[in-house]
């Protein structure tokens, strides 16, 4: 099992080179507003998911952006295989970051109490 100093470093250099993948190789209209947000890699490095926002909160454009990464999840995987200097490059799997929309939601409540002072 890897440390977890490691570990670190290989998810801040996915996170890298995946937004960088993103942004010049996938040619697919669906992720060009996506920003890698987070990446969380397992102990073994074996898998890795990358947490990624979006600039619109529409859930179709929520929809389409998660169907183009899962498009590119083959291609991105590649190009980390040519990119890293890694044995095993980890499986991959997209998530959307949930996190961004949790605090603008916790900021309004906020906003909202003292409003109410």
């Amino acid at each position: 099992m890897a440390n977890q100093h490691r570990v670190d470093r290989v998810a801040l250099e996915i996170q890298r080179e995946v937004a960088a993948i993103l942004r010049h190789d996938v040619g697919d209209p669906r992720v060009d507003a996506v920003n890698v947000t987070d990446v969380q890699v397992t102990g073994d490095l074996g898998q890795a998911t990358i947490y990624y926002s979006l600039l619109s909160d529409l859930a179709s454009d929520a929809k389409k952006a998660q169907a183009g990464l899962d498009r590119a999840t083959g291609l991105v995987r590649r190009e980390l295989a040519h990119r890293l200097t890694m044995f095993k490059v980890p499986e991959i799997k997209f998530a959307k970051d949930e996190s961004i929309a949790y605090g603008d939601k916790i900021d309004a409540l906020l906003r909202q109490l003292q409003k109410d002072e």
